[in-house]
């Protein structure tokens, strides 16, 4: 018999939600990735979670329905990670036609059906707010309701849940070789530590990686697959509302410029070819060059390059939209399933997608993702602010800053961090603002954290603004913890 039913290579979106649905349905799991959960394509996504308007310019209503359909299961699931945002769309005389857009917006709207969110609108730039921080050329926009989300904390509470319904979420973890039979025999090394698993099924959802896996791991012809690599950039925050700008490009491409985390703005993507490394990915000159001339064609304050904060690179498929699902599997040989890209609003039904495919394997319990709240996210969706309130009177001691980041990232669960605290003194040594021993011992024990940059860059992102002294007392912490 073999150890598990399910074996996923790749801690990604992908493989975190294949492994939340697998372990829900009664399967025995196990998650290999080799570094940390979301540290690839997760950490260059561009925070929304949305129909993707522009997509009815390709002819995808139908995928744009879905996806619609699966922003309010995401809205339900995870309100905490899931904000409800106004995303305003200035008119440039010199691209699309508003005609056309406005068009669009509407047919978009009628997509989402009964939704929850505010209706689409027309706005004069001139007194709205959303024109203050733009070129006095712009005069109207159009405005509609879409949702941001911290994909790598997605990434993380889709593992959190996985781990909670069985499965096991390891870390650190690489697949060095795999031999297949009626059941697939891999090698893994742990942390330095050889070991064997076997499993009645093998999910390669390593993304970019996914050709070496194919090649050098599971010893199959070489794979052909097309990469881009997307950047992002952070700034200073460049407006004083939580509205998400849409910019046409002079390329026909939509450059979004959203707040990020309290006084930083997030502008992306720029997208080139790649072809390496994916370890190696990072943001060059060309693509910083390209998002500050994007952005400093509609806002007033100019961006350069020396403006940049931090920038995020990835890989992804160059087919990203839709992603790539495949079984393969010959007589008498285990199954293998191999899973690539697609939108990040998408991922709780592509992984149901994918365990469709293997399901005639296993007996299995039926479907179960698409009403099931993640972790921390059982509060309806209209009740953030209440949690944050509520969070305030439990605490006495904690500031609006630190709540809505705390209720932001863990929703209900915020209290098995901050316990029976009376003050932050009880919450032991401060890193930075606000990130406590208390917090950082919990992302240690129930969020798979291992390194400071783990949780400085995925679980949170208080990276741009933590001092390198506290970053070195940070690391020591976790290292002596």
């Amino acid at each position: 018999m073999a150890d598990v039913d399910i074996a996923i290579i790749g801690g990604g979106l992908n493989g975190v939600c294949i492994a939340r649905d697998a372990a829900g349905r009664g399967l025995r799991v196990a998650l290999f990735e080799q570094g940390d959960l979301g540290s690839g394509a997760a950490m260059a996504a561009p925070h929304l979670m949305h129909g993707d308007f522009i997509d009815l310019e390709r002819g995808r209503a139908r995928r744009v329905r879905a996806a619609l359909t699966e922003r309010g299961a995401a809205l339900s699931a995870a309100p905490h990670l899931v904000r409800p945002t106004r995303f305003v769309l200035p008119l440039h005389a010199d691209e699309r036609p508003p005609a056309m857009l406005r068009a669009g917006l509407f047919f978009y709207d009628r997509l989402a059906g009964q939704s929850r969110l505010p209706r689409p609108e027309i706005l004069d730039l001139t007194i709205d707010e959303a024109g203050h921080p733009l070129k006095r050329s712009l005069g109207l926009a159009l405005a509609w309701s879409d949702c941001t989300v911290d994909e790598s904390r997605l990434v993380v509470l889709n593992a959190v849940d996985a781990a909670a319904r069985g499965a096991a979420i390891r870390t650190g973890a690489r697949c060095v070789w795999a031999e297949r039979s009626e059941i697939w025999k891999l090698s893994i090394v742990n942390r330095g530590r050889r070991e064997s698993v076997t499993a009645r099924a093998l999910v390669n959802a390593s993304g970019a990686w996914m050709p070496q896996v194919a090649g050098a791991v599971l010893h199959l012809p070489a794979v052909q697959a097309s990469f881009v690599k997307v950047s992002q950039i952070v700034v200073r925050r460049m407006f004083d509302h939580d509205n998400v700008y849409v910019l046409q490009n002079d390329d026909r491409r939509m450059i979004y410029a959203i707040p990020f985390h309290r006084d930083f703005t997030l502008i992306g993507l720029s997208e080139r070819g790649f072809h390496g490394d994916p370890a190696a990915v990072s943001a060059g000159a060309d693509d910083l060059a390209y998002l500050c001339a994007a952005a400093s064609r509609y806002f007033r304050e100019r961006v350069a390059p020396a403006d940049v904060l931090h920038a995020m690179a990835g890989c992804i498929p160059d087919d990203r939209r839709d992603g790539f699902i495949k079984l393969s599997r010959r007589r008498g040989e285990a199954p293998l399933l191999t899973v690539v890209g697609g939108a990040t609003t998408m991922a709780r039904r592509r992984a149901a997608q994918a365990l469709a495919k293997l399901t005639r394997f296993f007996a299995v319990l039926p479907p179960w993702t698409a009403k099931a709240p993640l972790p921390g996210g059982d509060f309806p969706h209209d009740a953030f602010d209440d949690q944050v309130d509520d969070a305030r009177r439990r605490w006495t001691f904690l500031g609006e800053r630190h709540a809505r980041r705390l209720v932001s990232a863990y929703g209900t669960r915020i209290g098995q961090i901050l316990g029976a605290a009376k003050s932050m003194d009880d919450l032991g040594p401060l890193f930075g603002d606000d990130l406590t021993g208390a917090e950082v011992r919990y992302l240690m024990n129930e969020e798979f954290a291992r390194f400071a940059d783990d949780i400085l860059w995925r679980r949170s992102k208080l990276g741009l603004t933590m001092s390198g002294k506290d970053r070195e007392a940070l690391a020591a912490f976790m290292a002596a913890a």
